[in-house]
């Protein structure tokens, strides 16, 4: 149903998330809690990438009154990724028979990277 890649610069994200007020704007309060036990901004600068990567998917960008809240991104106990969508973003979704975003992320040491994969399911998988 979509696919979205984004990267973002590493140090560009770590000198916006000074600002407490873009991390509160941009990140839930789960994933700012998380990214801040990490040593580094590279988590802050994955998540940005995964959130710009799924509104590219699903092709409607921070408009429709979609908001950054509405995309969260969350860890399984062994790690993996996945996208959490909520508000309008998720009914979006809904409307578009659109049931799995898919998630993978990277970085090196000055760049992060996310592709989101929007996928319909039959219903009877």
């Amino acid at each position: 149903m979509g696919i979205g890649m984004d990267m973002v610069d590493i140090q560009r994200i770590a000198r916006a998330v000074e600002n407490s007020r873009l991390v509160d704007r941009v990140y839930t309060s789960r994933e700012a809690a998380y990214c801040r036990t990490q040593t580094g901004a590279a988590s802050f600068a994955v998540r940005f990438a995964a959130k710009e990567a799924f509104l590219k998917a699903l092709g409607t960008g921070l408009a429709d009154g979609i908001r950054w809240h509405d995309v969260e991104v969350v860890r399984a106990e062994n790690g993996r990724p996945s996208i959490a969508v909520s508000g309008r973003a998720g009914e979006i979704m809904e409307e578009r028979g659109i049931s799995v975003a898919h998630v993978t992320l990277t970085h090196t040491a000055t760049t992060a990277a996310a592709t989101v994969v929007l996928e319909k399911l039959p219903e009877n998988v």
